[in-house]
């Protein structure tokens, strides 16, 4: 039933939107949003210490990115918490206990349309960019980096600060 469903569609970039009457801020591209740097988690951080850095710096949630650079998904704080008070996690259980692991990811250069789409039913998107890594011996291969992570208050306030009506 996906292969009719044109949002599913577009945001797995099997179809171009066609959509005839685009808001003014849908073809540019998601870099423009100015997002500010994650906070990026390793998987082995415990789940006590993932809230106190979530909480000590001011964030609801962060990607769990392994240090091959693969994205595990992500964490918020609410989930943690609530997922410990329940029992169904422990304070000293590694943060992919409570980790997110079905989330969307957008490029630097996909639309705010296309991000548009996914947040219909995501809360968040996670911003990629492919990066070419070379070794020392000459190889090179492309390793994916998380640039940002992006809500849809993110998407309304950029609408919001530059609406041109």
């Amino acid at each position: 039933s996906k292969f009719v469903n044109d949002k599913w569609m577009i945001k797995n970039g099997f179809l171009n939107d066609v959509q005839e009457h685009k808001p003014w801020w849908w073809n540019i591209k998601v870099q423009k949003l100015n997002l500010s740097a994650p906070l990026i988690l390793l998987p082995e951080v415990s789940c006590q210490k993932a809230i106190e850095i979530l909480q000590e710096k001011g964030y609801d949630q962060a990607p769990v990115v392994a240090e091959s650079g693969l994205i595990l998904g992500m964490v918020t704080l609410s989930n943690t918490l609530t997922s410990v008070l329940a029992g169904n996690a422990e304070f000293s259980d590694p943060v992919t206990k409570v980790t997110y692991d079905q989330f969307s990811k957008i490029g630097l250069e996909d639309s705010l349309g296309k991000l548009s789409c996914i947040l219909e039913n995501d809360h968040f998107a996670i911003v990629v960019h492919e990066q070419m890594q070379c070794g020392g011996n000459g190889s090179s291969f492309m390793k994916e980096m998380v640039f940002g992570v992006v809500t849809a208050m993110d998407l309304l306030t950029f609408v919001s600060r530059n609406d041109k009506k």
